[in-house]
């Protein structure tokens, strides 16, 4: 199993923004385990599973990854302007600026956008993840073409903050 420096921050990031007491990542029989002691209120915290890349292929046992959709990561500010996040995929999967084919992109470049508010899916496995904002902002760039495969961690938007 390759191990990302990158990727263990990022997931040492979530465990304390989300308040989890432990992110499993599994690739067939693989096993990482990140946890940490989580003060008072964590007893019914439940434990975030993050997919492990494997570049489309399948682990020797036919499976190819799990992922479950509760949190999602925080965005690393980006670049030199503080003003500005970049938002990043939470899982591998294909990019989609819409919900189907035919219908309008959820953002575009210049689109203002709320906390909470849908930016595009990733779909993983059959299933269609829901990406959103972190923040009150206005789209600055759109990082990855419509269909494209990404990865976990990979930029997808570049929001520039309000105020």
């Amino acid at each position: 199993m390759e191990i990302d420096l990158e990727q263990i921050k990022a997931l040492a990031r979530a465990l304390r923004r989300y308040d989890l007491s432990k992110i499993e990542i599994k690739n067939g029989e693989q096993c990482i385990t990140l946890e940490r002691a989580v003060g008072g209120g964590a007893a019914g915290a439940v434990p975030a599973v993050f997919p492990m890349a494997t570049g489309g292929r399948e682990a020797a046992d036919g499976t190819t990854g799990a992922y479950d959709a509760r949190p999602s990561l925080p965005p690393p500010p980006a670049g030199d302007d503080p003003n500005t996040v970049e938002v990043t995929s939470p899982l591998v999967g294909t990019f989609y600026r819409a919900p189907s084919p035919t219908a309008k992109s959820f953002v575009e470049v210049g689109s203002s956008v709320k906390k909470g508010q849908v930016l595009c899916i990733v779909e993983a496995m059959k299933l269609m993840n829901e990406i959103e904002s972190d923040i009150d902002g206005t789209i600055a760039e759109i990082l990855i073409e419509n269909g494209k495969p990404v990865e976990f961690g990979e930029k997808l938007f570049k929001i520039k903050k309000n105020g």
